[in-house]
Formats: C-alpha cells, sequence, structure tokens
C-alpha cells in the first residue's frame, strides 16, 4: 500500500516490584513473583492468584503503573511475560512476551496515549528481485479465508476511526487467493527506480552488502517481477508469513489481556510452531576496497546541467544489536556531517565541488550492520577523484584534532530534546523503525537485538559521557576503528545518461517480446481469458458485510475544548496563550504578514525563508548561529505560508510563520536569536548563501517524484481562486524551475540584494501575532520571554499601505478579539480553466483535476468532504489503482474549497482525466447506498479527530480564526450530510459546465496532449 494525545502523559514510576528503586530496571521472575505474592498474601491474608493480580493490576491509575504489574514468567493468554522493564524517560512501561506455542514475539510499550497502535512485522529475505515480499504484501491485503473480499485493508479505512493503516515492504524488515487482485499497482511502485537518489541509494546498499539478501532489490526489479510464479510466492508466504517469523507490537492505554486473548484464539492457536530461518547472515568483511560506476537518468529540474554526477566513500559498521556501539555510531555521524560546524560540511559542500551530499549521507541502521556513507551530488565528473581525496583528509583531520566539546553538547541536547517532545504518532514513529533518528528500534528487533535496550536512551546518554570522560579520544578511536583503518569501504560513482530511459525501454521491449515468444497460442488465449476475468472481477460489487464497522453513532457528538488566552505584547502585538502539557518544552510561533511585500519580491519569499535562520545575525557568523541553535532550541524555521478565508474563496491571508521550541530553562536564549534574526539578520555571507542556494534547489528538484501529485494539485487550481497562484509561487513547480535558475547563476548578487528589501517588509512588529504552547507553571516566563522579543523590534516610521487595494481584517478567534487576521480580497477575481503538462522524465505520470466548490464555514463544505471520501473509496480506488494500475490515486477538499481529483504513479496520464469524469457521472446518479455514506463520513471523522500533539493544539485558531463554535457546527453539518445532499453538490459543482475546473498532469511526453492545443506544454 502506498503511504500517506489526549490526557498529558505521566512519568511511569520510579519505583518498581517491592519499591525496590526501578529507573530502567529488568523485574526478574523469582524476585518478582516471590515478593509480590508475599505482599499481596500479608495485606489480604490469602495466597494471590492469577485472577487477584488481574483484578488488582487493573486497579491501578495509568498503563505505566498497571504493565509494572506484569510478572516475569506470568502466563497470559498463552502467552509468557519474559520482561517487564521502566523506560521513565520516555514515559513508558515495555513488556515483553512469547508466545507458548509459536514463539511469536510480542512487545507492549503500555503509555498514557489513547492514539493506541497494533503492528505485526515478518522477516522477509528474498533472495532474487522478484520482488516477491512486495509482492505477497499486496496480495495478503487482497482478502482472506475470513475475509473475503478485495482490499479489506482499503475498505476498513472507512469502517472505523483509525488514524492510520497501512502495509509496506522495506528493507528485508517486516493467504488466501481471492480472485480480481491486479499487481500492477507493484509495478508502479517500481516506479521509485526511476528517481535518482533511490538508484543511487539501492546500488549503494547492493554493492556494500553483496552476499545475502540485501544484494536484491526486496520492492521488485521491473525486469525480474514477471520471472515470479505462484508456486514461488505460495511458498514465500509459507515460510515468511507466519507467527514464529513474526513479532507483534502494540503501544498506547489499552487493556493488554484482552488483545492478547483475541491473538491467540483468532489466529496463533490455529498454527504450529517452525523454524523459519530467515535470520540474515552476517556481511563477510572485504580483504580490499572496491570501487563501482553507474548510470541514472538526466534531471531536467536539477540545477547545472552538465554536472549532475554523483559519488559516495561508504564504510560498514557493526551489527546493530550491538546497541550502545550503533548509538555511539550515530551520535559520531551527527558530528560528522550534520550542520555547518561539521568536518563533511565544510570539506564537501562548502567546497563548491557539488550541490549537496550524495543520497544516503550518514548513518543508515536499518540493515543488520549498519553502514555509514559521505560524498556529493551534483559534481562534475573529473571531480570524483577529488571528492574521494576531501573524504579521506577529512577523516584523517578528525582523528588528528578531534571534535570541539560544544558540538557534543549541542548534539546531546538534541536527544534530550527528542526525548521530551511528544508527537502524535509516537507509537507508529516505533513501529515504522525509530522513536528518534538515533535509534532504529524496529531494525535491531527484528535483527535479534532487545529493542528495550535501544529505548533507555537515558542510559546511552550517561554512559556515552561516562567513555569521553574515561578516554578523551573516545570518538577518535573509533574513526580510526571503523573509518580509517576499515577495509569493507565502497566508492560508488554514478553519472547521467542521455539515453538511460531509451536502453531501459528497449531492455523492458526485449523481455517482453521473448516472454511472449514463449507462450504458445493455448497459453496466450488462456491469458487473454484470465484478463477478461480479471476486469470481471474488479468491476463486480464487493460485499464487505463481513468487514468490522462502526457505526456513525459511535462518533463523539463534540469536541473537545481548548482553552486560549489573549494578551497584548508590547502593548499591540497580540499573543495567544495555550496551556498544555508539553513535558518541560516551550514551543512559540510567530506570523508576520507579507500585504506590503511588492510583486516582483514574491517568489523570492521563500528562498528568504531557507536561508534567515542559516546566514547568521547580530555578532554571530552563520557557523556561530548555527551552534547556538543547536545548543539552545529544538530547531527555528520560516515558511511562507497561505492561508485561505474560511467564507470566501476569493480571499485569503499571506504570511510568513516564524517557528521553534526549546527546554524551558533556555527560553530567553531562543527568544533573543529571534531578537537577532529579525533586527540584525546577515546577509552579506555570498558564498555561504551560494551553497544554501544549491542545497535548496537540489532539494526540491529531488522530491518531485515523492510529490508529484502534491505539484499537480497545485498547478491544476492555480488559476481557480487568487491564493492559488501566490500558492503555485511559493510551492509548486514554478519555485522549483526559479530556484534551478538561481542555483545555475554565476552572479548571485542580485539575489541576496533582494533579501534586505524582504526584510524590510516582513521582520518588525507590524501585523505580527504570535502564540506559545506551554505548561501552565511555564507560562508566565514564557509570556515575559516574548514580551522582551517584541519590544525589541522596530516599527515602521510610518504605515506601509498594502499593495492590493482590498485588504480587510477579521478578528482570528471571532467575536472582539485583540487576535485581528489582513486578508486580501479580491472582487473581481474571475477564475478561468488552465490545462498544463509539465514533460519529466519519469516512467509514470502524476494527474491533477481540481474544481472551485465551497469554503469550510459554507454549508455545501461539509457535503462536498463527505462525498470526497465517497468518490475514493467507492469508485476512484477501484478505476485508478486496481484497474488502471496506478499506485495511489482519489479525491480530496481543501480547506479553501479546491476539490481536487488526483492519481499517484500513475502509468497512465490522460486515460485518468476521463476515469475522474466517470466518477462524477457516478456520484451524480447516486449510485451508492446509505452504508457508502456512512462509511465515508467514519473515514472523515477519522482524519477530523485525528491526536493532535500538545505542541499543536490551538494552531488552527491562530492560522486560521477557527473557534471551537466554528468546529463545532461543522462537525454538526458532517453529521447532517444525506443523499440528497451528496447528489445535489456533485451536481451543482462538479457537473458539466458549472464550476471552473483546472487541470495539470506532470510525466512524460503524451500524444494527446501534444496534439491538443488546449494544453499548455511545459
Amino acid at each position: 500500500m502506498e503511504w500517506r494525545p489526549a490526557s498529558p502523559p505521566r512519568p511511569a514510576p520510579c519505583v518498581g516490584i517491592s519499591g525496590v528503586a526501578a529507573g530502567g530496571v529488568l523485574v526478574t521472575r523469582h524476585v518478582a513473583q516471590r515478593l509480590e505474592g508475599e505482599r499481596r498474601a500479608a495485606e489480604t491474608g490469602r495466597p494471590c492468584s492469577s485472577a487477584n493480580l488481574r483484578a488488582w493490576r487493573w486497579g491501578s491509575t495509568t498503563a505505566c503503573e498497571r504493565a509494572l504489574r506484569f510478572q516475569v514468567g506470568e502466563k497470559i493468554q498463552g502467552f509468557t511475560v519474559g520482561q517487564v522493564t521502566s523506560v521513565p524517560e520516555l514515559c513508558l512501561t515495555a513488556v515483553k512476551l512469547s508466545h507458548d506455542g509459536t514463539g511469536a514475539r510480542y512487545l507492549h510499550l503500555a503509555r498514557e496515549d489513547r492514539n493506541n497502535l497494533f503492528s505485526v512485522q515478518f522477516r522477509t529475505t528474498p533472495v532474487d528481485s522478484s520482488g516477491v515480499p512486495h509482492v505477497l504484501e499486496h496480495t495478503v491485503l487482497c482478502g482472506s479465508r475470513k475475509y473475503p473480499c478485495r482490499d479489506p485493508f482499503f475498505k476498513m479505512l472507512n469502517r472505523s476511526l483509525s488514524t492510520f493503516m497501512n502495509a509496506f515492504t522495506g528493507l528485508p524488515e517486516p493467504p488466501v487467493r481471492v480472485p480480481g487482485c491486479s499487481l500492477l499497482p507493484v509495478l508502479a511502485g517500481t516506479g521509485l527506480l526511476a528517481d535518482n537518489e533511490r538508484i543511487f541509494s539501492q546500488h549503494l546498499q547492493s554493492r556494500l552488502l553483496p552476499d545475502h539478501t540485501y544484494a536484491v532489490v526486496s520492492g521488485g526489479d521491473p525486469l525480474c517481477i514477471p520471472d515470479l510464479t505462484w508456486e514461488q510466492l505460495r511458498q514465500f508466504h509459507a515460510t515468511h508469513y507466519h507467527p514464529s517469523n513474526a513479532r507483534f507490537f502494540t503501544y498506547g492505554d489499552f487493556p493488554l489481556e484482552q488483545h492478547l486473548k483475541q491473538i491467540h484464539e483468532e489466529a496463533l492457536s490455529k498454527f504450529e510452531k517452525i523454524e523459519p530461518r530467515t535470520a540474515v547472515p552476517a556481511q563477510r568483511p572485504w580483504p580490499e576496497p572496491r570501487e563501482f560506476q553507474i548510470t541514472c537518468a538526466r534531471d531536467s529540474l536539477a540545477a547545472g546541467s552538465s554536472e549532475q554526477t554523483t559519488v559516495s566513500v561508504s564504510f560498514l559498521l557493526p551489527d546493530i544489536t550491538n546497541t550502545f556501539e550503533a548509538f555511539t555510531l550515530s551520535l559520531l555521524s551527527s558530528l560528522l556531517i550534520s550542520g555547518p560546524n561539521s568536518p563533511f560540511y565544510k570539506a564537501l559542500v562548502e567546497s563548491g565541488l557539488g550541490t549537496d551530499f550524495s543520497p544516503d549521507a550518514g548513518y543508515n541502521g536499518c540493515t543488520r550492520e549498519a553502514y555509514f556513507s559521505v560524498g556529493l551530488q551534483g559534481i562534475a565528473e573529473k571531480d570524483i577523484q577529488t571528492v574521494r581525496d576531501l573524504v579521506d583528509r577529512t577523516l584523517d583531520d578528525v582523528i588528528l584534532q578531534g571534535f570541539e566539546e560544544d558540538r557534543i553538547e549541542a548534539l546531546l541536547h538534541k536527544v534530550e530534546i527528542q526525548m521530551k517532545h511528544q508527537s502524535a504518532s509516537f507509537g507508529l514513529a516505533l513501529a515504522s523503525g525509530a522513536v528518534t533518528p538515533l535509534q532504529h528500534v524496529a531494525s535491531c528487533w527484528n535483527h535479534g537485538g532487545d529493542p528495550v535496550e535501544c529505548l533507555k536512551l537515558g542510559s546511552q546518554v550517561a554512559r556515552f559521557r561516562q567513555r569521553l570522560e574515561e578516554n578523551p579520544k573516545f570518538l577518535q578511536e573509533k574513526l580510526k576503528q571503523y573509518f580509517k583503518d576499515n577495509r569493507h569501504k565502497l566508492i560508488l560513482s554514478m553519472k547521467p545518461d542521455d539515453q538511460y530511459a531509451e536502453k531501459q525501454a528497449q531492455v523492458e521491449a526485449e523481455k517482453l517480446k521473448q516472454k511472449v515468444d514463449s507462450l504458445s497460442p493455448e497459453d496466450k488465449q488462456r491469458i487473454y481469458e484470465k484478463g477478461l476475468e480479471l476486469q470481471t472481477q474488479q468491476s463486480r460489487p464487493q460485499d464487505a458485510s463481513c468487514l468490522p464497522a462502526l457505526k456513525v453513532s459511535d462518533i463523539e457528538p463534540r469536541i473537545p475544548v481548548t482553552e486560549l488566552d489573549v494578551v497584548l505584547a508590547g502593548g499591540e502585538t497580540p499573543v495567544q496563550l495555550c496551556a498544555q502539557p508539553t513535558n518541560g518544552l516551550v514551543y512559540f510561533r510567530a506570523l508576520s504578514s507579507l500585504n506590503t511585500l511588492p510583486e516582483e519580491l514574491r517568489p523570492y519569499v521563500p528562498l528568504f525563508c531557507a536561508v534567515l535562520t542559516k546566514l547568521g545575525c547580530g555578532v554571530l557568523g552563520y557557523r556561530e548561529q548555527a551552534q547556538q541553535v543547536e545548543l539552545k532550541t529544538g530547531g527555528m524555521a520560516a515558511a511562507p505560508c497561505v492561508l485561505p478565508d474560511d467564507s470566501h474563496l476569493d480571499t485569503y491571508e499571506q504570511g510568513v510563520l516564524f517557528s521553534s521550541f526549546c527546554l524551558d530553562r533556555n527560553l530567553p536564549d531562543m527568544m533573543h536569536l529571534w531578537s537577532e534574526i529579525f533586527n540584525n539578520p546577515r546577509f552579506e555571507e555570498e558564498e555561504h548563501f551560494r551553497v544554501l542556494v544549491r542545497m535548496a534547489a537540489q532539494e526540491l528538484s529531488n522530491g518531485v517524484p515523492d510529490a508529484g501529485h502534491v505539484y499537480a494539485s497545485v498547478r491544476a487550481g492555480r488559476t481557480l481562486a487568487p491564493a492559488g497562484d501566490l500558492q503555485e509561487t511559493f510551492e509548486g513547480m514554478d519555485q522549483v524551475r526559479l530556484m534551478q535558475r538561481v542555483a545555475d547563476m554565476a552572479d548571485v548578487r542580485p539575489v541576496l540584494r533582494k533579501l534586505p528589501r524582504i526584510k524590510k517588509h516582513l521582520l518588525s512588529c507590524d501585523h505580527l501575532r504570535c502564540s506559545v504552547n506551554a505548561t501552565p507553571q511555564q507560562m508566565s516566563r514564557a509570556g515575559t520571554a516574548v514580551d522582551t522579543f517584541v519590544r525589541s523590534l522596530g516599527r515602521s516610521q510610518k504605515e506601509r499601505k498594502p499593495l492590493r487595494p482590498h485588504v480587510v481584517e477579521k478578528p482570528a478567534l471571532g467575536g472582539s478579539s485583540p487576535v485581528m487576521r489582513r486578508l486580501v480580497m479580491e472582487p473581481t477575481f474571475t477564475p478561468c480553466q488552465v490545462k498544463t503538462h509539465f514533460l519529466l522524465p519519469f516512467p509514470v505520470s502524476y494527474v491533477a483535476e481540481c474544481v472551485r466548490t465551497a469554503p469550510y464555514s459554507h454549508p455545501d463544505h461539509a457535503s462536498l468532504k463527505v462525498l470526497a471520501r465517497l468518490m475514493t473509496a467507492k469508485f476512484l480506488h477501484t478505476e485508478i489503482r486496481e484497474k488502471g494500475g496506478a499506485y495511489g490515486g482519489g479525491a480530496k477538499l481543501s480547506y479553501g474549497g479546491m476539490f481536487t481529483l488526483y492519481s499517484y504513479r500513475d502509468p497512465r496520464s490522460t486515460e485518468t482525466l476521463q476515469s475522474f469524469v466517470k466518477a462524477v457521472d457516478w456520484a451524480r446518479s447516486g449510485r451508492f447506498t446509505q452504508q457508502d455514506i456512512d462509511e465515508a463520513k467514519l473515514s472523515v471523522f477519522s482524519a477530523v479527530d485525528s491526536p493532535v500533539a500538545p505542541s499543536d493544539r490551538g494552531l488552527d485558531h491562530f492560522l486560521y480564526g477557527l473557534s471551537d463554535e466554528m468546529k463545532q457546527k461543522h462537525r454538526e453539518q458532517l453529521f447532517a450530510v444525506h443523499r440528497e445532499a451528496l447528489v445535489d453538490v456533485s451536481t451543482r459543482y462538479l457537473g458539466p459546465g458549472r464550476s471552473t475546473h483546472g487541470l495539470a498532469l506532470l510525466g512524460p511526453d503524451n500524444a494527446r496532449t501534444a496534439k491538443d492545443p488546449s494544453w499548455i506544454v511545459r
């Protein structure tokens, strides 16, 4: 499938069983059971039975406390408890179990978080590039004996309030056949291999780890996928998708025993234990370094058409199950490449030889043996040896000189911040790989390591500090051991080939011809009949009544109230205060209006934002500034934003959002940094500015294959509302092209001179509003710090007039709120239809069609939102993914009222536009049931009610002016959506000749758009 907290967490108790101090203590069987039994017997006068223990456990007040009551060796619903560990730094308790009958492993992390998670992972270790684990992943999602309907996972998205449901194939980490399942999405997914970054990363891994499963493409090579047979698929399923090869992971505050009972009775009890033999063997070390060169397509979006070579130097590192060594090497990697003060940034990125670090640079802890890679992309082919020499020389210098103490402290400060920051999807982050970028929890467990050790970051940091204190050259010795003296070293280079796509197409054509020539007439007829059968099965309505489903009546009717206060800083600047359980962190945001900025400067606002916090400020050069940001904050950022109005399509707010967060003790330092950035930014660092421009342009170019549908959607909506053109300028293909041109400039000074001009209109307290999220105890201090910041800012001598004549003021929180939004209104705007095709060297397309409909507060918005989910689940998924072979597609409605139909990694293009037309006809005809409507509502509410982290609560008030009353009214409108309303809005807004449409296509040449004069081909 494709990739698409309520109450405050309390710290885990610092006292374990029997009052023994437990800061990470392992509760052992002979101590825990005996002492607990004695204590309970003393209290009650009778022995402590299992039933008594369970009742007593659920009398505990928090999830962590309940989990600490489990005893090592205790038998629960077919499982045996193996370990119970408190992890106070992450406010959780870990419980490890094993299934008695199959040996399945189970890890439960108890935490005060209602966003619970369930995951099961299978270690899949293919030995060829047929993509068998990827194909199997898609196939098992096509139904089962208990749920004999096509794509139950997708259908469950609309039958539950789950905030995430997916399956995915990664590195070697983690059926009853149902007719009507297409593997075309697997082939569309391999369109990823057209991405030059992924081509490089795949070859890097396969060349560095060539002995076993990492040498092949686990997701599948398009040339090898057709060789996969049904019997191979069945055999792989039997040996890999088995409980004995499974790792179950659950997280949250739910009752563990009930879930263990269901897993045992409905699944595991039906299997017998096997020996899966799926372990990845150790890679044999090389006696000498190796070197390879590969080719790729030329990137038409990248700056410097003649400088598109990539080279990297990579080193094999120890097994990731050595937790402390992995932690140390991940820190060492960050010291080597992170930020402008790192040795490799200075030596490589600032050398002017390339545009950015090579793909996959840094520490990679997903494979059994980790590896480190560093290099440059965007270089001339003649500079390959120069880059190699720079890598070797830099390592020698660092081994000799070591690292500055402040840089090490800044990195450990980052770890402390990461431990305290509360994400709304903390459990999902753990299941998919990492609690922080430093610790690859799932991978470690998958290869036989202890995942609980990965979570104990506090003890890892303490041990790291102790090693440094005992041996000041600790890190230098690691560098020498794993880098300087390491013979398992790979030099990989990649250069563009103008004929790359043609050569790939020729090889695929030859493969196809070979396959077809090997078929007899009977074989061809059988395949043709199977194709017709598949088409029939895909068009046949599915009976999903076998699947469980919630009811709309199960949804909470009212939203939780978010308490907000507003104060004035500096006498005039409104500050929104939102008291939340932020775990000792303070989150600051400020929004500054762009209304007075001249039109010719608008395209450069994203670049201004990208470099503002990286060029230095006040007495700090860019290196000193970066050091202070790392030492005192969790990051400082600026981003342009276009905020549509809730009630008028032709009205919007434009501005720049500044955001940062820090530990409570560092709040004055963080706000002082903002004062210096606003008052005294340094725009004279021309060489570093050039470096930042090249990196930004490279990042935009590399991001297009992953977000092509987003770029297509932005472009399609460009001429439908006034905000659309500005969104295209800030975040569309126009911005990608602009950054490419700036990066190619021999003299960037004309662009650099624009930055102080933007600063004059933006970095003052004119038309500024701020917000703070912090604990109630921190709020007074935070308010004082923000007041000091605002008073330090300048104010214009005279009022600058907005360049747009129609500007309206609107209270951000309704009523008499002092938080005023200054919105641009264009009453004479006339939408028009434009169709644009961006020619890009991809084997797949990204298609979007936008329709101008109704904004958030309009009564029709709720019906259109439900309609988008209805069309996605009941029509577009079948047409675009199952029949068309795209990796994804659907419909969505934006806050500003843009109704978008889109496809992602689509082997078709203009044919998909016809599917969009059919989808509208289907909706207008009302060919859906009340059950379909209810499922669409469930899906909408799962997004509306998705958990919000404490750091982000109140943000929709601050940015969009959405009050709780407005959201409650919209909620009631969603509940009230009915069949007639859905047919009505689909006819009035989406029907032919009703609303203005915009179309956009990103992808390869297309004969239809080339011949059709209504299309603009770029």
